[in-house]
C-alpha cells in the first residue's frame, strides 16, 4: 500500500529535505520515526528537495507499506518526531501514485522584513535599503511562460533541461511583511532565491526592467543577482 503524508517544518536546523551522508535532513529523521513506529525499515521520497534553512508550510512525501495505520497514527507518529516537523495528515493513494512527477504547480514564497524583529530571525531576511514594488512586479511580468531559467539556477544542478512554466510570479505586503510569491510547474536549485537577489536589484535602482530581461535571456547565471539568504524562503503549496 502507499500512503501519502501530508507535512510542515521549520527548516533550520536541518540540511534541507533530502538525505545525505553527514548531516541531519527533514527526510533522514521522518524516515526514522517511521521506521521506529512501524518497527520495519521505511523510506519516504518527498515531493521535491529544500535547500538548508529553507521552510516548508505544505509539503508532501510518500511510503509503501503493508502495516495496518491505526487511528493513532497520526498522533503517535508526531509524538515521535521533534518540534519543528509536524504531520497534518494521511492518506491512502493509488500504487502508481508518485508525489514528485504527479505535481502539475508548486508555489514558494520569499519573506523581506525592513525592520529588526528577533520573531523574524531564521524566517524572514532583513533589507536595509527601500525597494520599488512597482519596478519588481513590472520585471515579474517578464518572466512568466515556458522559458529557459538557466541564469537562475546552480551551475552544478544535475537537470535534463532548465526549462519551467512559470504560472505567476508578485510581490505585495502582507502585514509588515515584503512577499514575493511565485508559481511554477517546476523549480531548479536555488532558482527562487536568485530570482529574488536580481528582482530586488530592480527595486534598488540598480538595474532596470530592460536590462532584468536581458539577463533572463542570457541564459548566464554569472550575469543574475547572488541568491539570498535561504531563511526568508517557504515552500507554500503543491498542486496535484
Amino acid at each position: 500500500m502507499r500512503f501519502l503524508l501530508e507535512l510542515s517544518y521549520n527548516g533550520t536546523n536541518y540540511q534541507g529535505w533530502q538525505v545525505q551522508p553527514n548531516g541531519q535532513t527533514v527526510q533522514g529523521v521522518l524516515n526514522n520515526a517511521l521506521s521506529v513506529l512501524m518497527r520495519q525499515g521505511i523510506e519516504t521520497l518527498g515531493c521535491g528537495r529544500t535547500d538548508a534553512g529553507v521552510h516548508a508550510r505544505q509539503y508532501f512525501a510518500q511510503f509503501d507499506t503493508d502495516y495496518d495505520l491505526p487511528e493513532t497514527f497520526l498522533r503517535s507518529l508526531n509524538g515521535i518526531l521533534p518540534y519543528d516537523i509536524a504531520v497534518h495528515a494521511v492518506r491512502l493513494v493509488a500504487p502508481d501514485f508518485n508525489v514528485r512527477f504527479s505535481a502539475i504547480a508548486r508555489t514558494y514564497e520569499y519573506c523581506i522584513t525592513f525592520e529588526k524583529n528577533p520573531f523574524y530571525q531564521n524566517f524572514a531576511t532583513r533589507w536595509y535599503v527601500p525597494l520599488d514594488i512597482g519596478a519588481m512586479n513590472e520585471a515579474c511580468a517578464v518572466m512568466l511562460g515556458d522559458r529557459d531559467f538557466s541564469c537562475f539556477s546552480k551551475v552544478s544542478a544535475e537537470v535534463a533541461h532548465f526549462r519551467c512554466n512559470l504560472m505567476s510570479a508578485r510581490w505585495y505586503y502582507r502585514n509588515d511583511l515584503l512577499i514575493f510569491e511565485v508559481t511554477a510547474n517546476r523549480f531548479l536549485r536555488s532558482m527562487v532565491r536568485a530570482m529574488v537577489g536580481t528582482l530586488t536589484l530592480v527595486g534598488e535602482g540598480k538595474i532596470d526592467v530592460a536590462k532584468f530581461t536581458e539577463i533572463l535571456e542570457s541564459n548566464d547565471r554569472k550575469l543574475a543577482g547572488t541568491s539570498v539568504p535561504a531563511a526568508g524562503l517557504y515552500l507554500v503549496g503543491i498542486e496535484y
